[in-house]
């Protein structure tokens, strides 16, 4: 029965829409539990074949991922979608989302088992090993900075609207991929002492890293179901959106 549901599910996911077209799922696991990425490969592929692994916000795998490997693939580039909670542990409201994402961040080793698991599917669909950059959005874009922090074989990581804190009891090593940090002037999920903390930890770290900031963007500016209403802390903005996408771009054009 096992074996059943899973080509069904794997059927079920392959329907071909606008969106997914060129988008393939990838069936890994994490131990017995079973995890579905998506791949995208481009059809010219830039001369290093180049990867980028995709880490989703809270919600799971949603269309905003799949949009972002499909433009990215468009450019050249290898991408795989990240499954981070693994078949039937998807969250089904934020209530869900937050629990769910908050066991990761308190169970931070088992975050970094579940992208290098993503990482390692991206590689064996042909991205080159020393040719790649981590992104995420939101839980995504901390998990992004968590690759960077404990030196994942990545050249670098792309964070859009990610959350910036750690464990004090954590020691500060040296971080050797690049670091981009996409951010919100306005997101009220990440306090001043929170941002310096990161700020001095990158220092201290000697990172090769930047922060933008986007005025009138609070948390989630990326995403277009977020609404656009900031008084709500989480909202979509356009021109965000679209000045994220040109650094992201530039800082891929550059380090790799």
């Amino acid at each position: 029965m096992k074996t059943i549901f899973r080509i069904i599910l794997l059927l079920t996911l392959v329907i071909p829409t606008i969106s997914e077209a060129q988008l393939k799922p990838i069936e890994y696991q994490d131990g017995s539990q079973i995890q579905i990425g998506f791949i995208s490969k481009p059809e010219k592929a830039i001369n290093n074949k180049a990867g980028i692994l995709i880490l989703p916000a809270w919600m799971g795998i949603d269309e905003h991922a799949k949009e972002t490997a499909l433009e990215l693939s468009k450019l050249g580039y290898f991408t795989f979608v990240a499954d981070i909670y693994g078949v039937g542990n998807k969250p089904t409201n934020y209530s869900e989302a937050g629990q769910k994402a908050g066991y990761f961040k308190k169970n931070i080793n088992e975050y970094h088992k579940k992208i290098q698991l993503a990482l390692d599917q991206l590689i064996a669909q042909g991205a080159n090993p020393d040719k790649i950059v981590v992104i995420g959005y939101c839980f995504g874009g901390t998990g992004a900075i968590e690759a960077a922090r404990i030196n994942m074989k990545v050249k670098g990581i792309v964070s859009f609207h990610g959350g910036l804190g750690r464990d004090d009891l954590r020691a500060i090593d040296p971080i050797l991929p690049r670091v981009l940090v996409l951010h919100g002037a306005d997101d009220p999920y990440e306090s001043e002492a929170e941002i310096k903390a990161f700020q001095n930890e990158m220092r201290k770290a000697d990172a090769d890293w930047e922060m933008v900031y986007y005025s009138n963007a609070v948390h989630s500016f990326t995403d277009k179901g977020a609404g656009l209403d900031n008084s709500k802390g989480a909202a979509y903005n356009k021109k965000a959106d679209k000045r994220s996408w040109k650094s992201m771009i530039k800082f891929l054009q550059e380090v790799l």
